[in-house]
This record gives C-alpha cells, structure tokens and sequence, in this order.
C-alpha cells in the first residue's frame, strides 16, 4: 500500500477492538454512541423548524464560555468549565432570540451574526490570556473520545461505573430519551403548526426555548468528546439519513438510534485503521450511510429517481 493509505489488517480493524482491546473501545464506542443518539434526537427537531445551524451556533460558543470559566474559577475542573460553556450555550441562544425578533434580520442571518462574532471572542480571550489558560484549543475544537479511557473511573456499591465524562453523557443522552418521550406530541406541533400548538393549549414559545435549553445540555456534554466542529454532524446526519427513509417522525427517532450505533462502529474500524480522530471517523462513517440512504431511499433516492426517469421517457 502507499504511505497516504495503511495496510488493511482486518483482524485488527474489526476483531481486536472488541475482544483484546475491549476495555478501551468499549467505552469509546459507548460514548460515541451516546453523543450521537443524543444530538440525533435534538436535530430531529432542529431541522423540522428549519434551524439546523443552531447547533453550530451553540457549538461555537463553547470557547469563550470555557475561557471566562477559567478566568472565573482559576481551574480546569469539570464542573466549572461545564457551567461557562453551558451558560455560553444559553447566552447564543438569548442573543440569535433577540436579533431575530426585534430586528428585521432573518433567523438564519442572526445564528450566523451570534456564532461567528462568539467564537471570534474566544479566539481572542485564549490569545490574550494565553500565558493564563492552560487550554488546548485544538481538543476543544475537535475533541479526542481516545482519552475517555484514561479519565478516573466512577464506582458505587464496589462497582465499575465508568469514566465520569461517559457517565455525564449517558445521563443526558437518558434525559434527551426520556423528554422525547414524555413531550412527543407536544415537540411534534409545535415544530409543525405552532398557531395549531397554540389553539391546543400548548405553549410553542415554552416549547422552543425548553428545546434550546436542551440543545445547549447536549452540545456541551459531547464536546469533550467530539469537540465543537465535529457536533453539528451529528445534530444533522442522523436525522438527514433517516428522513430520506420514512417520514414519519417516530420512525426517524428510531433509525437516527440504528444511524448512530451504524456509524460508530464503522468510525471505530475506520479511525484504527487510517490511525486517525476517532471522533472524525465516526462523522466520515455517518456521511457515508448518508450517502447510501440518498442513493437507495426507497422514495426519494437517486436510484428511484432515475428509473421513473427511465421509465417515464418511454
């Protein structure tokens, strides 16, 4: 092989993972699960209303949140840097709120005023207080899920829990499941009709916001595994994929799950295989079931497409 491309061994691409190295992937793969199950299920939403760039605004402005958290609290600790990029989350969305309804400026246009003059502060402050800031800009961008194994273990009652990072993504990525659960049809109105919403008895202003706040919660517990560039795929590619399949909502919360237990493994084997981010990988692997899904959709793909050309033309 060339050195651009490294020798398949297929042993060790799809058997040593998960049996000699188990204790490893494992828990990558688990979280990278959890990310993508949990931004799956929030970008169903997102792009029902037309707003799948929010993610990325929110995304993009976890870098101030976390170097004014730093400012703040002099330290590094999880909980601290939580909080300031889970309130830069909630600042984004407060700020695209008020341009988009006391100004004529279009939604679209202030997602992208927010994100971009955001992220350009956190770019700033990290070159300014950078003999402060102990903070890799590049992990925070793009993330590393390989370090998840060598964070400290959680245990209870004499048992193995896991690293704290998964455990904090499995309870979100559970909380996500459960709200959709719990708030389907109101989620489904609202996105749809809010006048209709309304005349029901729902609040779609309560609907939208609790959806941001939600968002913010999920974009900022899987950043430190895929980093802010890399969580606007999975808000999106989920939920892209399983909407050219069915369009019944329900159906696309179940195979954006199927999409991302797909994806993850396959982003495993590719990422030990091209010996490369393993968070990347998996984001690669989802664009590529995307790819099979716009070619193959029973409906809509662009297989069908061609053969009622075909056929039609004779």
């Amino acid at each position: 092989m060339t050195d651009l491309i490294p020798a398949f061994d297929a042993h060790a691409v799809f058997v040593a993972p998960w049996t000699e190295h188990l204790a490893s992937f494992g828990w990558i793969a688990a979280m990278g699960f959890c990310v993508a199950v949990a931004c799956g299920l929030v970008g169903n939403y997102l792009m029902l209303r037309r707003m799948a760039l929010m993610g990325d605004a929110v995304s993009h402005s976890v870098l101030p949140g976390l170097v004014i958290a730093f400012l703040l609290s002099g330290t590094r600790d999880t909980w601290p840097m939580f909080a300031g990029a889970l309130a830069a989350g909630g600042v984004t969305t407060l700020i695209i709120e008020v341009i988009h309804t006391h100004t004529r400026v279009k939604q679209d246009a202030a997602i992208g005023i927010a994100f971009s003059t955001l992220f350009a502060v956190g770019v700033i402050l990290t070159v300014t207080f950078a003999g402060q800031i102990d903070l890799d800009a590049d992990c925070v961008l793009f993330g590393e899920i390989l370090f998840l194994p060598m964070e400290p273990m959680v245990s209870m009652g004499g048992w193995t829990l896991g690293p704290a990072p998964f455990l904090r993504m499995a309870g979100v990525c559970f909380g996500v499941g459960l709200l959709v659960i719990i708030w389907y049809k109101e989620l489904l109105v609202s996105a749809f009709d809010p006048g209709l919403a309304k005349s029901l008895g729902i609040n779609p202003r309560v609907m939208h916001y609790g959806l941001m706040a939600v968002l913010s919660l999920v974009v900022v517990s899987a950043f430190e595994a895929v980093g802010a560039i890399l969580v606007i795929a999975m808000l999106i590619l989920p939920g892209a994929t399983a909407s050219l399949l069915t369009t019944r909502l329900s159906r696309v919360h179940l195979l954006s799950i199927v999409h991302a237990a797909l994806s993850v493994w396959m982003g495993v084997s590719l990422g030990i295989w091209l010996d490369c981010s393993m968070a990347a990988a998996m984001v690669v692997a989802g664009a590529a079931l995307f790819c099979v899904a716009w070619v193959a959709s029973p409906t809509d793909g662009l297989l069908v497409r061609w053969w009622h050309g075909l056929t039609n033309s004779r």
